[in-house]
């Protein structure tokens, strides 16, 4: 569990920055007449939004999620700075409480039933 957690977090991360830049800085640029940074800046949040979308589905699969969070979850790599807000609010209300029950399961168990 804790892998998917950081790799999901990982992922927002990375792609609510990469969709600031082209937002904010690429656009603006392409309507200033500099269209150069939206196509590569453009592609490399396309890419790193395939890759988010599969930690971010693997994320809602191992919490069990509704499905409506889920696509509020998928959807967050979508709008500039929403990735950033639904990476908190799934930290908070769904990341940590799971992480806790993981662990207590954890010294629950036997040693040597443990996974790794």
């Amino acid at each position: 569990m804790r892998g998917t957690v950081l790799r999901y977090r990982v992922m927002a991360y990375v792609t609510g920055v990469v969709l600031m830049i082209l937002c904010f800085v690429g656009i603006p640029l392409q309507i200033a007449g500099h269209p150069a940074l939206v196509g590569v800046v453009g592609t490399a949040h396309g890419i790193l939004y395939m890759i988010y979308l599969v930690t971010a589905a693997l994320l809602a699969w191992k919490l069990r999620l509704h499905p409506v969070r889920t696509v509020v979850l998928l959807l967050a790599g979508t709008i500039p700075i929403l990735t950033f807000v639904v990476e908190r609010w799934m930290t908070r209300r769904y990341i940590n409480p799971a992480l806790a029950a993981d662990t207590t399961a954890d010294r629950e168990r036997p040693l040597l039933h443990r996974t790794p």
